[in-house]
């Protein structure tokens, strides 16, 4: 394993997550910041707060949710989710920024609806989504680089208003007649910025000068015809550029928490550049989803594999509010829950939501597929493989079906496609998007595909959800079975099963559940010597693994309390048969992924 571990030693203190004392507490969190020129670059938080870095990784999904008829061998494909006419829009062109996302997060918390398109987009694409306006991101490129990403000419023909991020910025100057070069001063970290020129709406209702976060080798020799200069810093006479009608540079990241009042930046751009309003809500997208489902199912009948987690639970209640009994639910015990999960979320489920679900208990055959298998990949397989197999039977029994609900969210669609946008990476298989026999053939509704978690979330408690499903933390849809690292048994869960019960049992305690995005416990392949008692033993060390994130495309490591972290321990070696080793995983992500597996 690539983690760093931490023995769990009270002798001195990390710095704590302070309890949540509130009925909802932030994940908000501070993102690593980006070295557009060449390299990515991340930098330490103030105390208290998070260091996050980027990549793709382990985003909650329900679980396996696809299903289907053996008829043509199809893979099933997504339903287009075309935004109506009436919604706004912005487009973000990704030129390889790993940060690409967290500009997309603060448009949508600006209340503005937009979407993640690759650097060649063509034409119609970008039509389709019917933007006011384009951000251009940054990227670790240089703009005057053999092979460096270009934007297509039919961005600058549409005449929408741009604005150019870092890298996005010199890409305007490189292609609109300017001039860029490396500079002679880098600048990475915080710098002042000075608004030059009063009047830009980029500015407005900002003070003259605020700090903001440089991350750059290349600057702007010479600005493109028709441009001035806004603003500028001490190394960077063209921090921020503008030609009057609606074309914008910034040299500086305002998407970062370290320019704390970049989202105003990204505001005035939306609302007095675009003209957006903002209507980008969960009300009006649970009214524009579910009469857009109508329209799309009819008279057919839709089944959803339903895991307990938030993302399968809003979509199922989402699509129910829209056609009601034409949905048909199913909960598939694997037999790699925690403990009492499949109770708790079958009474869940009915009580709450009232729908028609069917329960299986399949524990005996998942288990059976799992015997002897140590891979984390092969793992996913035969578990998706054999939920296929468990969904298709009981499917069957419900007549014709025309429609697969799922939970999928927009980081699930990014991470698991190495093509959907060319500078990302797939890091590993997501359960919902990949991974899965390539035969099924009914339609997909994926109400949730372009939703943040944490979107999610307010869609859910917009319909009237419980709190305590709407907050529960993500859980992989492979269970347990990637938390125990080697062959997994019944007797390793049960063991992973009581450890895990107490590490949540102490962070509810502790008020803390809500602040951490995830925690829980591992158990890993390594067994060590210990004194219990007057006997030596030999056996199981068990990881603890607490993270804080905003949505699980970054994450740190959660500075727990040592307190707490004593009391988790002394309850496991002491409450948990074989166990006489804890240790706490202080990785962030990356390098490490928040699973171990």
């Amino acid at each position: 394993m690539s983690d760093a571990l931490l023995n769990i030693d009270p002798s001195s203190n990390p710095v704590t997550v302070v309890p949540d004392t509130t009925a909802s507490a932030s994940r908000r969190t501070v993102p690593s910041v980006p070295s557009e020129s060449g390299t990515e670059a991340t930098h330490p938080a103030p105390v208290g707060e998070s260091r996050r870095i980027t990549t793709s990784g382990d985003i909650e999904v329900s679980t396996y949710l696809e299903i289907a008829k053996e008829k043509t061998g199809e893979q099933p494909q997504p339903q287009q989710t075309d935004i109506p006419t009436e919604q706004e829009a912005v487009a973000i062109i990704d030129f390889g920024s790993q940060y690409s996302m967290l500009i997309a997060r603060r448009v949508r918390e600006c209340h503005v609806y937009c979407e993640i398109l690759p650097h060649d987009v063509s034409k119609e694409r970008l039509a389709a989504l019917m933007p006011r306006g384009i951000i251009l991101s940054g990227g670790p490129a240089s703009v005057y680089a053999p092979g460096a990403p270009l934007a297509p000419a039919h961005i600058y023909e549409s005449k929408l208003p741009i604005l150019g991020i870092c890298y996005g910025m010199q890409l305007l100057a490189h292609q609109l007649g300017g001039q860029v070069a490396p500079a002679d001063h880098h600048e990475y970290g915080h710098s002042v910025l000075n608004v030059s020129t009063i009047g830009s709406p980029l500015f407005a209702n900002l003070p003259a000068s605020l700090p903001v976060w440089m991350s750059h080798g290349d600057h702007i020799l010479s600005m493109p015809p028709g441009f001035s200069a806004l603003a500028y810093t001490e190394n960077s006479p063209v921090a921020a550029m503008g030609n009057g009608t609606g074309i914008y540079g910034l040299q500086f990241h305002p998407e970062v928490a370290h320019t704390p009042d970049g989202i105003n930046i990204l505001r005035n751009f939306l609302y007095k550049v675009c003209g957006c309003k903002g209507n980008w809500t969960p009300g009006n997208f649970i009214a524009d989803t579910t009469r857009r489902i109508r329209e799309e199912v009819k008279n057919g009948r839709a089944i959803c594999a339903l895991s307990g987690g938030v993302d399968s639970a809003v979509a199922a209640t989402l699509i129910h509010r829209a056609i009601g009994d034409q949905l048909v639910c199913i909960f598939v015990n694997n037999g790699l829950l925690r403990r009492d999960e499949a109770e708790r979320t079958l009474n869940t489920f009915r009580r709450n939501i009232k729908m028609n679900v069917v329960y299986v208990d399949a524990t005996d055959r998942f288990l059976e597929c799992l015997k002897g298998v140590t891979d984390p990949e092969t793992k996913r397989h035969r578990v998706g493989e054999e939920f296929i197999h468990v969904f298709e039977q009981e499917a069957a029994n419900l007549g014709q079906v025309a429609f697969l609900a799922q939970g999928t969210l927009y980081p699930d669609v990014i991470e698991s496609s190495a093509s959907d946008q060319k500078a990302s990476a797939r890091i590993k298989t997501h359960h919902n998007v990949g991974g899965l026999p390539a035969r099924m053939t009914l339609k997909l509704l994926e109400p949730l595909r372009h939703l943040f978690k944490d979107e999610v979330r307010q869609v859910g408690l917009a319909l009237g959800l419980p709190e305590d499903m709407i907050w529960r933390q993500p859980f992989p849809g492979p269970g347990l079975s990637i938390r125990i690292i080697g062959e997994v048994t019944r007797d390793r869960l049960d063991v992973l099963r009581a450890a895990d019960w107490v590490v949540m049992n102490e962070v509810k305690k502790a008020k803390l559940y809500r602040q951490l995005w995830q925690s829980f416990a591992v158990l890993t392949d390594v067994k060590s010597v210990g004194v219990m008692g007057d006997y030596r033993t030999y056996g199981h060390m068990v990881a603890i693994r607490a993270v804080v994130s905003e949505d699980a495309m970054t994450a740190d490591w959660a500075r727990l309390p040592y307190e707490l972290l004593a009391r988790i321990s002394n309850r496991i070696v002491n409450e948990v048969p074989g166990v006489n080793r804890v240790v706490f995983d202080i990785t962030s992500k990356p390098p490490s992924t928040i699973e171990w597996e």
